[in-house]
């Protein structure tokens, strides 16, 4: 299957939802009256979704093996965020523990994309 537009790849479709999902347990007080860190994370759980999307327009592998790359830091950089946030005692442990099941699968699935494109023949604008 050839994809050609980044909202059918699985893994923005997923970091779209982890923005989602940061969004809601960053908008309840506590967390919501901590307006710096609020938007740290915030902004780190869009990079996630932003770089898959800015990489796939690119149009080459390598510069969206790039772009994977620092959506992986990204994804890492929201996950330590929510161990911050659970320390700070903003979120629940249930919270925390889907903080951390989102962005270990997500970082999982963005690697092995950046692991296909880097094995394959098909250099061109996008990949199949």
């Amino acid at each position: 299957m050839k994809v050609t537009r980044f909202e059918d790849l699985e893994i923005w479709q997923e970091a779209r939802e982890l923005c989602k999902f940061i969004k809601s347990i960053t908008s309840k007080p506590p967390f919501s009256k901590d307006f710096r860190f609020s938007d740290q994370i915030r902004d780190s759980s869009g990079s996630v979704m932003d770089n898959i999307a800015e990489g796939f327009e690119r149009g080459g592998n390598k510069e969206f093996t790039q772009f994977l790359s620092i959506s992986k830091g990204s994804c890492g950089e929201t996950r330590s965020q929510g161990y911050r946030a659970f320390d700070y005692e903003y979120i629940t442990q249930e919270e925390l523990d889907e903080c951390i099941n989102r962005t270990v699968i997500l970082g999982v699935k963005i690697s092995n994309l950046m692991e296909y494109l880097r094995n394959s023949d098909f250099k061109g604008s996008k990949f199949h």
